[in-house]
């Protein structure tokens, strides 16, 4: 039993970290929108402006109540990616702006797990970040971090925020407002990694790092700071804006190799001590490649992620009320080998959102749990589609909840084709 867990949980892991998204091809399959009329909800399938093959790695995030941002990379045989972004207007239900290009290079990295990011600030400014290669070795790649001032019509020129120089990974990144219109960037860096795995040194030395940084509305850095000296080489970090400061949870690696989920929060101008967000005890050799997410309102947040301490795989997710200072006992949301985890979560006054995956004999399906803003109680759980593709090649869905209807997206992929589909889940 524990051999079929390790090899799920390791499921295109440690050495699939550098490898490429799923190449595109002229024919996209369709994901399956899920509707029953019988049940309390409506889930409707949801017109995206990447309609190009090859479109993949989304991200999705809310703005303020009133817009969403989607952005995405497209890849095409024998051209350079493309990163581009398109704005949502809610109260007018459509796309209003065409998509847009942010960046375009044969040197871009892009990986299935390890996605670029969008967001804004509140003077109106756009930000974005994506992955550069710097060195022929797999994993070796910068972070790369642009502006736009006129809606993303010219970015700025990019900068990186580690000054390392190391051929070594810098990515999985998260990235929150600052007071004064700035911006705070997470990372995980490598640059204490070049030649050390090999010797399967887990301490300060040779391990993968999370730091942290912030820009000026000039796009001036400022110092950085290494907030955990040893975390897991590559789950996804993830940051949420508290009502006490940005709440930032990440995957940690302990030399006994447990891979717990961590927490810790910018107070004034320092991070809080790390802590656990449940001590699961999960011991595992290789990195699983599926990070936590967090979602915050006021001093409530919630975190959701995949383990597999207890001897199979599970989602949790746990809730706290004073900023991430603590958190309740997690509830296990769904348990068995079907569970694939890659847990996006959205929380408002009125209700906590958790999305994730599954796969079993007859392929992909995205299921959504509504709850009670503390978790105790579930209002509804539904599955919100079908997909055609396994594996890597759907990537990791995104989920946005505004006035308290859900949208969700997510990545399809079949024999090589990408492509990019969504759902707006309206409770009743």
């Amino acid at each position: 039993m524990r051999t079929a867990i390790l090899a799920l949980a390791v499921l295109g892991l440690v050495a699939g970290c550098g490898d490429d998204a799923p190449a595109p091809a002229a024919d996209v399959p369709s994901s399956t929108a899920i509707a029953d009329p019988a049940l309390e909800r409506v889930v409707a399938g949801w017109p995206l402006p990447a309609m190009l093959p090859g479109s993949a790695l989304p991200d999705l995030v809310a703005v303020d109540g009133d817009r969403l941002l989607l952005s995405w990379i497209n890849s095409q045989p024998g051209r350079r990616h493309i990163f581009q972004f398109s704005s949502y207007d809610l109260a007018g239900a459509r796309w209003e702006t065409a998509p847009a290009t942010i960046a375009v290079g044969n040197s871009m990295f892009v990986n299935w797990a390890d996605t670029p990011h969008i967001m804004a600030t509140a003077d109106g400014a756009l930000w974005a970040h994506w992955l550069q290669k710097n060195g022929d070795a797999p994993a070796a790649y910068d972070v790369v971090l642009a502006v736009s001032r006129d809606g993303g019509r010219r970015w700025s020129e990019p900068v990186r925020p580690h000054a390392d120089g190391t051929r070594t990974e810098h990515g999985f990144v998260s990235m929150w407002p600052q007071p004064q219109d700035g911006l705070g960037i997470a990372w995980l860096d490598g640059r204490n990694t070049a030649g050390a795995h090999a010797a399967g040194g887990v301490g300060a030395d040779g391990a993968m790092t999370l730091r942290a940084t912030s820009f000026d509305a000039g796009l001036r850095g400022g110092a950085e700071v290494e907030i955990d000296a040893s975390v897991c080489d590559c789950c996804q970090t993830s940051a949420a804006v508290t009502a006490r400061g940005p709440l930032l949870v990440y995957r940690g690696r302990t030399a006994g190799e447990v891979r717990d989920i961590l927490a810790t929060r910018l107070d004034g101008d320092a991070w809080t001590p790390p802590k656990p967000v449940h001590a699961d005890g999960w011991e595992m050799a290789a990195c699983p490649v599926n990070g936590p997410a967090v979602a915050a309102h006021g001093e409530a947040a919630v975190v959701g992620w995949y383990t597999a301490a207890s001897g199979e795989p599970e989602v949790r997710v746990a809730h706290s009320a004073d900023a991430g200072d603590s958190f309740a006992a997690p509830v296990v949301l769904d348990a068995g080998d079907a569970v694939h985890g890659r847990v996006a979560v959205a929380l408002d006054p009125a209700q906590a959102w958790i999305l994730w995956l599954r796969e079993d004999g007859e392929g992909q399906s995205l299921w959504l749990s509504r709850r009670s803003p503390d978790l105790a109680t579930e209002y509804q759980r539904l599955e919100v589609a079908r997909l055609a593709g396994r594996g890597r090649g759907t990537g990791f869905p995104q989920l946005a909840v505004a006035g308290g209807v859900a949208h969700v997206v997510w990545t399809d992929a079949v024999d090589g084709v990408a492509s990019l589909h969504g759902a707006r889940i309206v409770p009743r």
